[in-house]
């Protein structure tokens, strides 16, 4: 008899507990309780191919508990691959949340990031540089300043950052790659590069063009300042190894400021996932020096 007539007010107390816990609880934390996923899959349409495209879209927790603008990184992937490897392969969240950084992950669709000359349905150098930025600016709090940009990515998105880069200073300040094809003139039959710009015999110099070991004189003659923030980077043993070397004495050559480091590995996501913590410090720095200049120009 005492234990039916106890157990309904020991309820009431639990519940009276539970209920003084939660109004004291502080703010950020209730806040926290009703944060939106940090990661979202978006389609954004394209009117250069006339078709949605996916990307992986990460904001750090921070991005909830106040009114902040974020720096972006947008990260490419490579050849046979797709919008979520990064994510399936790396804690991209926990990047995010460290370096305070809003993370874009495009779907490449192996395109090699070109505007196709042969294919109406692979401009994704229009895609990446215009149409998704503007998308990303324009539905997330950014800067919307490319001092607040910066592009990197692996293998065909290795060349596919420096080569958006440095076709579109205006928008991506800082860059990188991550055993990068630096040189895709000498592979005529790999990768379906020839699906997006034709036979290489047949068009030599559109080959050429598109080819970031090309772009060098561009970097140099670039009229906006301050000048690119670059980095890039190669395992000892991997395929492109000689390319990127290459580029490497190419820069020093014409007097192009940038970060080179060649270290132990091969053509493989242990590598590029290792290598993205770097690319990560390097344009954590870029962003706090650009935040400066942004400050700057507007006082």
């Amino acid at each position: 008899m005492k234990e039916s007539f106890l157990k309904p007010i020991l309820m009431l107390v639990v519940m009276m507990l539970m209920a003084t816990t939660a109004c004291a609880r502080p703010a950020s934390q209730l806040a926290a309780q009703q944060q939106q996923p940090q990661a979202d899959t978006i389609e954004v349409m394209s009117q250069a191919m006339g078709r949605n495209i996916k990307n992986v879209v990460i904001v750090p927790e921070r991005y909830f508990e106040s009114d902040t603008r974020f720096p972006v990184l947008y990260l490419l992937h490579g050849a046979y691959g797709c919008y979520n490897d990064w994510s399936r392969k790396t804690n991209l969240d926990s990047l995010a949340n460290l370096h305070d950084i809003i993370i874009v992950c495009p779907d490449g669709q192996d395109s090699w990031y070109f505007d196709s000359p042969v294919d109406p349905k692979m401009q994704f150098e229009t895609y990446v540089s215009k149409e998704l930025v503007a998308y990303i600016d324009g539905h997330y709090r950014t800067h919307a300043n490319r001092f607040m940009r910066a592009i990197t990515g692996l293998s065909m998105g290795g060349h596919g950052s420096l080569f958006l880069a440095f076709r579109h200073p205006d928008v991506f300040w800082s860059c990188g790659s991550m055993s990068g094809n630096m040189d895709i003139t000498q592979y005529p039959d790999s990768w379906h590069i020839k699906d997006r710009l034709g036979n290489r015999d047949d068009n030599p110099q559109r080959w050429r063009d598109h080819a970031v070991c090309n772009l060098v004189d561009q970097v140099k003659t670039c009229p906006l300042q301050p000048a690119q923030n670059i980095i890039f980077d190669d395992g000892l043993n991997d395929i492109f190894i000689k390319n990127n070397i290459a580029l490497h004495d190419q820069l020093v050559e014409k007097g192009i400021d940038h970060d080179f480091t060649v270290r132990p590995g091969r053509h493989s996501w242990d590598y590029w996932v290792n290598s993205l913590d770097y690319h990560l410090m390097f344009f954590h720095k870029a962003f706090t020096r650009g935040a400066k200049l942004m400050q700057t120009t507007e006082n």
